[in-house]
């Protein structure tokens, strides 16, 4: 292996890969250093194994009510472990397909464990077939988050976090999750609909404490339907972990379940980086400070995703990577604007959103309009049996300028980067309001709402 690199990336999540590879791309000879699994956190423990399980939890759901759409035969049951085994294959496929990658754009890959040392453009490697200090004219951290904690609550066996929920071999009887932000709405949605008896605890107001009080009244209201017991504006006051389950005391009641989860967020991943020793400057929530491109207040050192300001979303750091990797090059690319970041929740009714609420748009001092379709204002909603969906976009009434977006229902992660697109290409709902849209499609509640931000929705 050289010794000497262009740069040196820590970490292989969508972060760390997307960027060695662009790094190649842009002629750089480039390191990829991963202590753990290729694909990172991401793929292998988070983004990639919910979406499995929350799949088959919605074909199950259709396959209930296949009836109505004049479909009949037997009753389907849950195979957990065939789930698990499903999980399974498709890492390995997608892991595989990273390495191929990055195999095919010459990026030199080593496990290892990296440290950022004193002298600059210096990384320390440590692992079970290397220890060695390698030169590297630039260094990316993209170490990405681990789990958060929350007060007076330990990890055990069967008190865990979202990591170990979605690689359960087999089906609990009954969870508690504890946090109910994206994560947490993920993966009660997903087991309550496989059948686990699901209890939501959320500290805020509303479920989904980031979106919308329409959407999450919607999302709530759904939940109710499945089965999930929530309670909002309530936390844990003790937790105890028994060999056969875990008591807990909430607001003077007690009660007991065979898992619990804490989906408490994430945290910045510093684990033998060195970043105290390096120098680097930190932000007053404790992640490290990063200027133009990526840049820290160490000029060789660059830092991505997870490890700075902004959402914990895998592809804000795979964005922000390509971003570094074109400054260390000379290229001009744009900064990743956060505000303008897609959310996306997959849970039943899924929730994408981005941009300004309607409450922080009018604090924020914006002459706010505010435009709202519900999916039943399209025939597609008949069509496809979904007509409580709801999509609501925040405008500046001077402009027509979108200031955010929020939708509820069926596609809505698929359905939101429409407007992203819109809004990246500056245009509004002017605009929005005068484009074709196929019908019958779920995209014309999408037209209705900017029409109804205009003052003249049609079916509405």
């Amino acid at each position: 292996m050289d010794n000497s690199f262009d740069v040196a990336i820590v970490g292989a999540g969508p972060g760390g890969y997307v960027t060695a590879i662009r790094c190649a791309q842009l002629g750089l000879n480039t390191i990829l250093v991963e202590r753990a699994s290729m694909g990172g956190r991401c793929l292998n423990e988070a983004c990639i194994p919910a979406k499995i399980v929350l799949r088959s939890a919605e074909v199950l759901e259709d396959s209930k009510h296949a009836e109505q759409y004049g479909i009949t035969g037997n009753n389907p049951h849950v195979d957990f472990p065939a789930i698990a085994a499903r999980r399974k294959s498709v890492i390995k496929g997608l892991s595989g397909g990273v390495r191929m990658l990055l195999k095919k754009n010459n990026v030199t890959v080593l496990k290892a464990e990296a440290a950022l040392t004193d002298q600059p453009e210096e990384l320390a490697l440590t692992g079970t077939d290397v220890s060695a200090l390698i030169s590297c004219k630039n260094i990316i951290l993209a170490a990405g988050s681990v789990r958060a904690s929350l007060p007076g609550i330990e990890y055990g066996a069967r008190v865990i976090g979202t990591e170990e929920a979605w690689a359960l071999e087999e089906l609990p009887l009954s969870m508690v999750v504890v946090g109910a932000g994206a994560s947490g709405a993920e993966l009660a949605s997903a087991y309550a609909r496989l059948g686990t008896e699901v209890t939501l605890f959320e500290i805020a107001e509303q479920i989904l404490p980031s979106e919308e009080p329409e959407v999450a009244a919607l999302v709530a209201k759904d939940f109710v339907r499945q089965g999930i017991t929530i309670h909002t504006a309530t936390g844990l006051d003790s937790v105890n972990e028994l060999s056969s389950g875990v008591q807990f005391t909430y607001s003077g009641e007690e009660g007991s379940c065979e898992l619990l989860v804490v989906a408490a967020g994430r945290k910045p991943d510093f684990q033998s980086l060195a970043v105290d020793k390096a120098g680097l400057q930190l932000t007053d929530s404790g992640r490290i400070a990063t200027f133009g491109g990526g840049q820290t207040s160490r000029e060789d050192v660059y830092a991505i995703g997870d490890l700075t300001e902004g959402p914990a979303l895998a592809h804000k750091a795979s964005e922000e990577g390509i971003s570094a990797a074109e400054h260390i090059a000379g290229s001009h690319f744009p900064a990743v604007e956060h505000k303008y970041i897609p959310r996306a929740t997959f849970c039943q009714p899924q929730v994408a959103s981005f941009g300004w609420g309607e409450k922080e748009a009018r604090a924020a001092g914006f002459d706010v309009a505010v435009g709202k379709a519900s999916y039943a204002a399209t025939g597609a909603a008949a069509v496809y049996g979904d007509s409580s969906g709801l999509v609501k976009i925040v405008v500046d009434s001077n402009y027509g300028e979108i200031l955010g977006a929020h939708i509820v229902g069926s596609k809505a992660t698929e359905l939101i980067q429409q407007l992203v697109n819109l809004k990246a290409l500056e245009g509004g709902t002017p605009e929005l309001s005068r484009i074709v849209h196929g019908h019958p499609t779920l995209s014309e509640a999408i037209c209705e709402a900017g029409r109804s931000a205009e003052g003249w929705i049609i079916h509405g």
